[in-house]
């Protein structure tokens, strides 16, 4: 029944979820650690599953789609799932420029304590896991949520890169250093931005709303 397949396609979708939050979290993790074996497992074993979990969403996607020639209800869902499975994929790419950034630094002196990064880092993912309960739960008002807290992760990004031109100007020898915390920076907040694009898909799923731009019309 396709049902049954589209209960596991949705599995599927949360396997992939749990795998990028553990992604992200260990890029921070071996960022603040300074620890190279850390970040290198992101890259060399997570980033690799990460691919084939991406890989296989789409081929379990395309068999429902040959099998049942699904319609209405049934052919949205797999779209929607399509396209969460390609934010995910991106998501987990950003997770590894974070620790290719990190052992960049792991070996060099802190230009400034790594204090509002890790924050970006935990509201992010708080977003990520609520753009997918979001779509799981059919919940609109947390989809409007998530849509909403970008916003605190745009900030967080444009105290970030202050922070770092005053030190960048002030020592030029930071610079190299700070242009990588500023790419470590400017990942989270793209991942920030993919959990919005979820939600934004979720409210139009639901209402048929758009509110990308923060517009809204029919």
């Amino acid at each position: 029944m396709i049902e049954n397949k589209l209960s596991e396609l949705k599995q599927q979708i949360t396997k992939f979820t749990l795998l990028a939050e553990k992604m992200i979290e260990q890029s921070i993790d071996g960022l603040i650690k300074k620890d190279i074996k850390i970040l290198k497992e992101v890259i060399n074993a997570l980033e690799p599953k990460a691919n084939n979990l991406e890989i296989e969403i789409e081929e379990t996607s395309i068999e429902i789609i040959a099998q049942f020639a699904p319609k209405a209800f049934h052919l949205r869902t797999i779209v929607m799932i399509l396209k969460i499975n390609n934010d995910l994929e991106r998501i987990c790419d950003h997770a590894v420029n974070i620790c290719e950034s990190g052992i960049f630094l792991a070996e060099r002196p802190d230009v400034k304590p790594i204090i509002d990064i890790p924050i970006m880092a935990e509201k992010s993912i708080s977003m990520l896991k609520d753009s997918i309960d979001s779509y799981m739960n059919q919940d609109e008002k947390l989809a409007r949520t998530v849509c909403s807290r970008d916003e605190k992760v745009d900030g967080l990004r444009n105290q970030i890169t202050r922070e770092l031109l005053t030190y960048m100007i002030s020592d030029p020898t930071t610079i190299e250093r700070g242009l990588h915390l500023q790419r470590i920076a400017n990942n989270l907040e793209r991942i920030a931005d993919l959990s919005t694009n979820i939600c934004e898909d979720v409210v139009f799923m639901i209402e048929a709303k758009i509110i990308k731009h923060h517009a809204e019309s029919k």
